[in-house]
């Protein structure tokens, strides 16, 4: 569906050379000489690269609909990671499809999944996730400095740094947009 780029608003999704963007960002320019124009920044949803782009205050873009289907995330099968709704369809998203949410994804996992007709284009994952601790050092009685932290490796792979009192076999609670440790989950 045309559109005017001075109507896309930040989460917007249009079509562009083939390629699904996301607006992650937009602002509307006013240089003291020349036209005004929208500086986009913008993320390919196949690829999750991220770039700028300056459009003209009248151009037109080509908005895209995205709907959004609540799905559980199955498994790895090879380059491709399946997803089933709650009639056990399948869909598959490639890694490059997937791009950094990989690291986050458990099985058994419900996320939100970004279908542009019938075919899944982006996953929605929350701000944060719950993983399990797989490796790190163990922690020395004593250490209880509160801003000292170590590697650890959780159980998609992903390596975080967390608290020396964190130890095997925790469940910690990890930010999805920087990886970072946010807290140890209570079990109980």
């Amino acid at each position: 569906m045309a559109m005017r780029v001075n109507e896309l608003k930040k989460g917007h999704v249009f079509r562009e050379e083939g390629e699904l963007w996301l607006v992650v960002d937009m602002d509307h320019v006013k240089p003291g000489k020349g036209p005004a124009y929208f500086q986009i920044k913008r993320k390919n949803l196949k690829t999750g690269r991220v770039v700028g782009s300056r459009y003209n205050s009248s151009a037109a873009i080509d908005f895209v609909f995205l709907e959004t289907k609540n799905l559980k995330y199955g498994w790895p099968e090879g380059e491709q990671h399946v997803f089933t709704d709650e009639n056990y369809e399948q869909f598959w998203l490639t890694e490059e499809e997937l791009g950094e949410t990989v690291p986050f994804l458990t099985s058994e996992q419900d996320l939100k999944v970004k279908f542009s007709g019938e075919t899944p284009v982006a996953v929605e994952l929350p701000s944060a996730v719950e993983l399990l601790v797989t490796e790190t050092e163990p922690g020395v009685k004593g250490d209880t400095v509160s801003n000292v932290f170590k590697p650890a490796k959780v159980e998609t792979g992903l390596e975080i740094k967390v608290p020396f009192h964190i130890s095997e076999g925790d469940r910690v609670k990890v930010s999805t947009e920087s990886g970072e440790f946010l807290g140890r989950v209570s079990t109980g």
